[in-house]
């Protein structure tokens, strides 16, 4: 038998610790900053996450708004496929995400309730994306002789203010019923318990989900928000968070150019907090108008 040598005996194994960074438009890069926060739990450190600033948030809405269009021309059917196989990665993983949420202050069996209804989520609007435009569009009486369709169209690109009690069944359930009628999104995630964020950042990545459609930062909000509200090139706000002071001043800035702001705080875990009028909420109607044409006696238009 091999004698060991004096190195072998001693050496110790690092292991190699999670680097939690940021997701925008398809990658996955540190803030621009250079800064990052270390949230604590009974003691422990989480990690060191990225602690994103005003031009992280300006790359991820520029790259939310590369990648709408495209994301809105696939048919209903196909965004119906890739959120389904957003939750199949999800189920995939659900041992790795329960392991964060109990790392994060979790009891088990809220952890392991946390992931099975964010995969259940994901599930149920899926299978929305090709009915919600049956149940809210409309053929409109009118006294002329038109047709008169109302139906919805995305509003384009959406902020999302996470939850921060519930750090993956609130993430999900904010942004699946945006993207699920053609919107994209940057979310900011919850700042104390962050990691089931960028880990959910690495499901969507290998999930058909086109890069830059949700983008996923991490920090603090009271930096964000205000220049979110007054970003130009938002088109609504979506804010989860028991902060009035914050929601006032979204509020009070978004006024400026006219977008829409979405207070949710709704308690997840109730299967009622999941439903077609958030889709709706994150929509805007188009109504069209198209002449008919009249038939004489001998069956020609004229």
């Amino acid at each position: 038998m091999a004698k060991k040598s004096k190195n072998e005996t001693n050496s110790v194994r690092v292991p190699v610790n999670k680097t939690y960074k940021l997701y925008i438009g398809g990658a996955f890069p540190r803030t621009e900053s250079g800064r990052f926060y270390s949230p604590e739990v009974d003691g422990v450190s989480l990690g060191s996450i990225c602690l994103s600033s005003r031009k992280d948030l300006r790359n991820a809405i520029v790259a939310a708004r590369s990648a709408q269009a495209g994301w809105a021309s696939r048919t209903a059917y196909n965004r119906s496929q890739i959120l389904y196989r957003i939750a199949e990665m999800l189920e995939g993983r659900s041992e790795q995400f329960v392991a964060e949420l109990k790392s994060q202050g979790l009891n088990v069996a809220r952890a392991k309730k946390e992931v099975a209804s964010s995969i259940d989520r994901l599930i149920y609007y899926a299978g929305w994306c090709d009915k919600y435009q049956q149940i809210f569009s409309s053929v409109n009486p009118v006294a002329s002789s038109h047709f008169n369709f109302s139906v919805l169209e995305p509003m384009g690109v959406v902020f999302v203010v996470a939850s921060e009690d519930s750090p993956l069944l609130g993430l999900i359930s904010a942004i699946a019923p945006i993207i699920a009628s053609g919107n994209s999104v940057v979310a900011l995630a919850s700042e104390s318990k962050p990691l089931s964020a960028i880990t959910l950042a690495e499901v969507l990545h290998t999930s058909d989900l086109p890069g830059g459609v949700v983008n996923l930062l991490t920090g603090n909000a009271g930096e964000l928000v205000e220049h979110a509200a007054k970003h130009l090139d938002l088109n609504a706000i979506a804010f989860d968070r028991d902060n009035a002071e914050q929601l006032e001043l979204i509020a009070r800035e978004s006024a400026a150019n006219v977008k829409r702001v979405r207070k949710l705080c709704l308690d997840w875990t109730d299967v009622e907090s999941a439903n077609p009028y958030l889709i709706h909420d994150y929509c805007e109607v188009k109504t069209t108008w198209h002449p008919i044409e009249k038939i004489s006696a001998s069956g020609s238009g004229y």
